[in-house]
């Protein structure tokens, strides 16, 4: 009996699929240990397949980190909806932030996503303009509420947001999964109205992006081969 093309072809085709997946889930487990930049090859001895399939699958690391993390982006997203839609700004802007940073401390690989300039990762590039607008918009309501300070602006926060979210890896490690809870209310109650104005220049928004490009991703001092 002659085996068709077809009849070889659709278990190539289950072994495709069953590679990426493995690939996802084991890169998903890598890079939250690790962070993004942890070695390609570790991701690939993990899923028990060869540098080759991880390729062919995923020719770049952002192609690869777009399909682990989309899923969460869209999460980050949908918090950022039910806070538009609260019934006062300082509601919905203390729900979402405790979202974002319970986001933040549970997974170093989206910790590296949200608060530094990864490029190439699509559904990175739209939570981010969504996350922007997120805040200008509880910004406006709030001072428009009386609930927040007149002269913060979107770039304070956010600069002050990434730097906190930054540390909040090593602050959960060297303390408790929780810890960031503390942090967190303090730049919150920084938000509200105070008699003092903020000293120094207002940060652009081209100020803050170069700032987030020359914080950088979390270093792993783990042996590896780097394989962009």
């Amino acid at each position: 009996m002659t085996v068709g093309a077809g009849d070889a072809t659709a278990p190539r085709r289950r072994d495709a699929r069953r590679n990426r997946q493995l690939l996802v889930e084991a890169a998903h487990e890598v890079f939250t240990e690790q962070g993004l930049q942890a070695p390609l090859d570790v991701i690939a001895r993990r899923a028990g397949v060869g540098n080759a399939t991880l390729y062919r699958h995923f020719p770049t690391r952002a192609v690869l980190v777009d399909a682990v993390f989309r899923d969460q982006l869209t999460g980050t997203t949908e918090a950022g909806e039910r806070a538009r839609a609260a019934s006062d700004a300082w509601t919905g802007l203390n729900d979402y932030l405790q979202a974002v940073f319970g986001t933040l401390a549970a997974d170093r690989g989206t910790n590296d996503l949200m608060t530094t300039h990864v490029q190439g990762v699509e559904a990175l590039d739209a939570v981010h303009a969504h996350n922007r607008r997120t805040m200008e918009l509880l910004l406006e309501r709030g001072r428009e509420e009386g609930a927040i300070r007149a002269d913060v602006t979107t770039e304070d926060v956010l600069f002050a947001l990434a730097a906190l979210g930054r540390a909040v890896p090593a602050l959960t490690t060297a303390t408790t999964p929780d810890a960031w809870h503390r942090p967190l209310a303090l730049l919150l109650d920084g938000l509200r109205p105070a008699p003092a104005p903020l000293p120094g220049p207002v940060l652009t928004t081209a100020q803050l992006g170069d700032v987030l490009r020359q914080l950088g991703p979390h270093r792993t001092p783990l042996r590896g081969v780097e394989d962009e």
